[in-house]
């Protein structure tokens, strides 16, 4: 099982918000409106917008939304 999971990290490396799901086109879409949400400010300051894979929900963060789509 592939699980896609989008993280959102702030200046600091902590995340500040993290989405998970099984779908991926679910998740990429996420991660899309993400990264045209960020301002240039943000970028500059070193917000980023992350997408990965992991194979185990034991994998994602425990403070994500975790969806079962």
């Amino acid at each position: 099982m592939t699980i896609w999971v989008n993280e959102q990290i702030d200046p600091c490396g902590i995340i500040y918000s993290c989405i998970a799901c099984s779908d991926e086109t679910a998740a990429r879409e996420c991660h899309q409106t993400w990264l045209n949400n960020l301002s240039d400010q943000q970028k500059q300051d070193g917000w980023t917008a992350i997408l990965r894979t992991v194979n185990s929900w034991d994998e994602v963060p425990v403070n994500a939304l975790k969806l079962s789509v």
